[in-house]
């Protein structure tokens, strides 16, 4: 893609697509592509700003992309289909990507200087940087099928994707001789498994618990009652709704922020008449737009902590900072808001693949 303006961080948007649908934590891809783009783009001329900001939204794609940890959470909570929820994120997540593009390209090539195109490569060196890419385009096919077709529950063919990804990586090990390698990696990665999985079911104990004590204080049906009888269309509450979570989600992380208000708000939007599903894939991609706003904006301390550590060729510094960082997400969070307008104006985009289920 580097032949488009801005074609680097358009093709680490789209890099980050690809891996969210594999790995489905926000600041894990964000890590990953603060080293893997940002030395790449500060390389060839990329604007620093850009570039952090490239990397910082594009992070967050992993909040709605399948199978993204946080869609499961939210179904838990509201007891609602996991499976039917990670087929509803995948359009969506399409489409921020897509609107993430159109916004580089159109500021790339309104200022040159942002990111410039970049040229000299062949057909062939395209074709042949291909091949590594499959094992993505295989683990995500498993997972969907095993979704789509009802073969495997999502919790069966999240353990099939793991597998299969654990076959590729004893394969890589193999044939680059690093064996003696593979015992601690894998020691690093259950130990890290167990307490990432320790702490979501925590924080699920503690939503049972909260919305059990709701229930006993009457709170959620009273607060449903109270909105369904406001004299104003269902659209203005449901704006409102969003309004206060992008506010809360300048102060809270988003998983907090989903156990605070959902006991509460869920039920009086299904009295107003939405989807359940619609609704869930949108309040997560407000909670996307929580993973860039300062001053709690998770991903861009994440890009600003990584950039720390990287160096140029020269050994140079390419440390990005804070404030810069933030400053470069400052389209992408108009791109954001535009991406929510588009699937309020259009709820077939979250609607239609978990229809095709039924």
């Amino acid at each position: 893609m580097g032949w488009v303006p801005g074609g680097l961080a358009v093709a680490t948007v789209m890099a980050t697509a690809g891996f969210a649908a594999v790995s489905g934590a926000s600041t894990a891809t964000a890590a990953v592509f603060s080293r893997v783009a940002i030395p790449d783009m500060l390389k060839n001329g990329y604007d620093k700003r850009l570039t952090a900001g490239v990397v910082a939204a594009g992070g967050t794609l992993a909040s709605l992309i399948p199978p993204s940890a946080i869609l499961v959470i939210y179904a838990i909570i509201v007891e609602q289909s996991v499976g039917k929820l990670l087929l509803a994120g995948f359009l969506p997540g399409l489409y921020s990507a897509v609107v993430y593009v159109a916004l580089i390209v159109g500021m790339c090539w309104w200022n040159p200087k942002l990111g410039s195109p970049i040229s000299g490569f062949t057909w062939k060196e395209r074709f042949e940087s291909i091949p590594g890419t499959l094992p993505i385009f295989v683990v995500v096919g498993i997972i969907f099928s095993a979704i789509y077709t009802g073969s495997a529950t999502p919790t069966e063919a999240g353990a099939l994707g793991a597998m299969v990804v654990f076959l590729f990586y004893l394969w890589r090990a193999f044939r680059e001789n690093e064996m003696s390698k593979m015992s601690g990696r894998l020691k690093e990665a259950l130990i890290e498994t167990a307490r990432l999985s320790a702490m979501i079911f925590t924080l699920i104990w503690g939503v049972f618990l909260f919305v059990r004590f709701l229930g006993f204080a009457g709170l959620p049906a009273a607060f449903s009652a109270w909105v369904v009888t406001l004299d104003v269309p269902p659209i203005v509450i449901m704006i409102c709704i969003l309004l206060a979570y992008a506010i809360l989600g300048m102060f809270m992380d988003a998983i907090g922020m989903l156990i605070l208000t959902l006991p509460v708000v869920y039920p009086a939007v299904i009295a107003l008449g939405y989807d359940p599903i619609w609704f869930g894939i949108i309040v997560v991609k407000m909670a996307e737009i929580c993973l860039i706003t300062p001053p709690i904006g998770l991903n861009c301390f994440v890009v600003a902590g990584v950039s720390r550590d990287l160096k140029d060729e020269d050994g140079k510094s390419l440390e990005i900072p804070l404030q810069d960082v933030f400053r470069g997400i400052g389209p992408f969070f108009v791109a954001d808001v535009i991406t929510v307008a588009g699937l309020l104006a259009f709820p077939g985009i979250i609607t239609w693949l978990p229809s095709l289920m039924d």
